[in-house]
């Protein structure tokens, strides 16, 4: 069955080891920032920094794993239509609105979103870490700088991961108009 995550929104569910999680682009062009934790505990997470480490890139698609910070598999990318996502960038934030585009005030943002989702699955993290940023188009240049782009992912496109432990996922729509190609849009998700 599949669930649809409003614009802005966000989502959090048991995901169970073996377990398959398809990502969907609804419309296209939105961008779905997505952590994960070992069910019941808050100091194992999904990990950028070991992610690069084990799979030697940091453009991860079909057949890639991502890693725990305990370096224990928790995903592995089973099916990827797009094949371009993001593991640098920090979820957007309040704070991010405010130095980068002088956003006063609360608006909405990812760091809130997977801290709200994940706190409804039980689950109370002291730290948010870096998200998987689904569909998010990244460009680093030769001199290192990283360029966002508008998502290449269409509507109906998907990833597709196998779940290696059993997992709290959360799962965010990202309110960002910059990495959202200029619109905000639902995200979708089925669990098989």
């Amino acid at each position: 069955m599949k669930k649809i995550i409003p614009a802005t929104q966000y989502d959090s569910f048991l995901l169970k080891a073996g377990s398959y999680l398809k990502i969907i682009d609804i419309e296209g062009g939105q961008v779905a920032d997505l952590t994960a934790f070992k069910a019941g505990e808050v100091t194992e997470w999904l990990s950028n920094g070991r992610s690069f480490d084990y799979e030697g890139t940091n453009f991860f698609s079909t057949g890639s794993t991502l890693y725990s910070n305990k370096s224990r598999p928790m995903l592995t990318i089973v099916e990827d239509i797009v094949g371009r996502h993001d593991f640098l960038y920090t979820p957007c934030s309040t704070e991010m609105y405010r130095l980068q585009y002088g956003i006063e005030g609360t608006h909405p943002n990812c760091l809130d979103n997977l801290r709200l989702a994940l706190a409804a699955a039980g689950q109370e993290p002291p730290e948010i870490p870096t998200p998987f940023n689904v569909f998010m188009n990244v460009e680093l240049s030769s001199e290192g700088r990283l360029n966002v782009q508008p998502p290449l992912s269409q509507r109906g496109d998907h990833i597709t991961f196998r779940a290696e432990m059993e997992l709290i996922v959360a799962i965010s729509a990202c309110p960002s108009i910059n990495c959202n190609g200029g619109t905000q849009k639902p995200i979708g998700y089925e669990i098989e």
